[in-house]
């Protein structure tokens, strides 16, 4: 039986040998298929050839690609808010992660908060500082060629009133409050680089909350003052004619010639409308806003950028022209000082500085004491 089965076997392959020789033209089968290389960058997912993949919601995307948050941080780098349980009225924008995209001036098109630190890091803080270091060194050049604007006549000892005790306080309060703001300004500006690495991070720390309070404090009675201070002297500020002769001539400052003028005379003038009104105005404003004291505004991110940079450019501009006059009202012009410290100035100091005003008084326009006179004081030969 061993046998049959062994020559059966025997006789099947002989056949199969047989035919495979028989055909030696037959077609021989195809292939298997072979991987063929691609490149990955041209592979995408399925799932973004699907229609309106690049709008796809949060939870749509998690449907066809799981863990992709792309959608959501979409939306949060383009300022759509998310849920928070705080009231609009308390936090308007608090579900707001990342400001919609800016370009403030000076700035590149990018978030807000990032366009604003520009502004301020690029534009405000070197430029600004730049501006105050060269307005203090054209003053110490001036003082150093030309020195102090002295009186040249002999006094008299007859005295008018230059300002009424309540010009003085007016001018006196407005005064104080500004140096205090301007310190306290100076040093949350430019302290990190002048102050912070010889007195360390905790003594500036503490330095720059304190003074940030009294800047705080000091910003209201600043107003305030600020506004007397317009009541007050505006009349006497008002442009006239005699005034552009002043500005051509620089004031005589320069070539030392004696140009008239009336109480105030046209660089007061300018000081008076550029500094105190125009940017006066824009610092208080600017800064209630900071304060958020104004109570029918929305206070967000962005009217606080704003509203910052608007502040800390005019409060520049006002300090490089406040410095000026506190130049000329101290060492700069002889018994100027002290024309504001007891409100009296010689004649011979009027009729040299302030000749038009000085002949208004000498013809009767003017008083020359306008408030009650005190005991023992002179008002007028």
């Amino acid at each position: 039986m061993t046998h049959c089965i062994r020559w059966g076997l025997i006789a099947w392959v002989s056949m199969v040998m047989v035919s495979a020789t028989a055909a030696p033209n037959q077609t021989p089968a195809p292939a298997a298929p072979q991987v063929q290389s691609v490149n990955i960058q041209d592979v995408k997912p399925d799932a973004s050839d699907a229609p309106g993949y690049a709008e796809q919601t949060n939870q749509q995307r998690a449907i066809v690609q799981p863990g992709n948050n792309a959608p959501m941080w979409r939306d949060v780098g383009r300022g759509v808010e998310g849920y928070i349980s705080l009231p609009k009225s308390q936090a308007p924008e608090a579900g707001v992660l990342i400001q919609p995209f800016v370009q403030y001036p000076g700035s590149r098109l990018t978030n807000a908060g990032e366009a604003w630190r520009q502004v301020r890091n690029q534009w405000i803080i070197p430029y600004g500082g730049s501006f105050l270091l060269v307005v203090l060194g054209a003053i110490a050049i001036f003082y150093w060629r030309k020195g102090a604007i002295r009186v040249h006549g002999r006094l008299t000892g007859h005295e008018i009133e230059r300002f009424t005790p309540l010009e003085r306080s007016a001018h006196w309060a407005n005064a104080v409050a500004f140096v205090i703001l301007a310190v306290s300004g100076l040093v949350m500006a430019f302290g990190k680089f002048v102050l912070q690495p010889f007195i360390g991070d905790m003594l500036f720390g503490w330095l720059t909350y304190g003074l940030k309070t009294a800047h705080n404090i000091a910003g209201p009675l600043f107003a305030v003052s600020l506004a007397i201070v317009f009541i007050t002297f505006v009349k006497d500020n008002l442009p006239q004619r005699s005034d552009l002769v002043w500005l051509l001539k620089g004031g005589g400052m320069f070539d030392g010639s004696h140009v008239p003028s009336h109480r105030f005379n046209a660089g007061e003038k300018v000081l008076f409308w550029g500094g105190v009104f125009v940017l006066g105005l824009l610092v208080v404003a600017s800064g209630l806003v900071l304060d958020m004291v104004l109570p029918f505004l929305i206070y967000e991110r962005s009217s606080m950028q704003i509203a910052h940079m608007i502040h800390a450019v005019a409060a520049l501009l006002m300090l490089g022209m406040f410095i000026g006059h506190i130049y000329m009202g101290t060492i700069g012009t002889e018994g100027a000082y002290r024309a504001m410290r007891t409100g009296y100035v010689d004649e011979t100091w009027a009729k040299e500085h302030h000749e038009l005003w000085y002949n208004d008084i000498k013809a009767n326009k003017i008083p020359a004491q306008r408030s009650s006179q005190p005991e023992g004081k002179a008002a007028n030969a």
